[in-house]
């Protein structure tokens, strides 16, 4: 079974390793983009853990500030008629968060057809435990039809 760790990069941010039983290295995730963030209490259920629909409030909060980060608004598009919409999600859930922890929400991005494929992933930063691990996969609407969109391209993929 592959053991995952979270590691500094030079120049700052942060990738996951995966490695096997033998210490060899079976993955290299490198993010581009992260942020921090706490868990407020109304956030958690009656077990006092989070509730699993705020992690897609985590991812899409992170994903909001990566755009933003890149320089392409949401609301702005939708003036323009593109618009982003999730098509897809495959989501696993391994360790939970709780009332006050604070965690790193990581992701990267690659381009599959006319779909973004967010890879994201939630650390809790205390112990760098991996908690959530979500594949979100994004199309774009143009004027109410499926479409590339070359703003998208530029901001998310820096595409000329």
């Amino acid at each position: 079974m592959p053991h995952r760790t979270l590691l500094p990069k030079k120049g700052g941010g942060w990738r996951r390793i995966e490695v096997n039983t033998n210490h060899n290295i079976l993955k290299i995730m490198n993010y581009i983009f992260e942020t921090i963030m706490q868990v407020r209490d109304y956030e958690c259920d009656i077990e006092g853990i989070v509730n699993n629909a705020n992690y897609l409030h985590y991812a899409e909060h992170t994903r909001h500030l990566f755009l933003k980060e890149r320089g392409l608004s949401f609301a702005e598009m939708h003036r323009k008629g593109v618009d982003a919409v999730v098509a897809r999600m495959n989501l696993q859930y391994k360790t939970p968060l709780q009332c006050d922890d604070e965690f790193r929400s990581c992701l990267n991005i690659t381009k599959e057809g006319i779909k973004y494929v967010f890879h994201q992933d939630i650390y809790r930063v205390s112990d760098n435990k991996l908690c959530f691990r979500g594949l979100i996969e994004l199309v774009c609407i143009i004027d109410g039809r499926l479409g590339n969109s070359d703003e998208y391209d530029r901001a998310l993929l820096g595409n000329k």
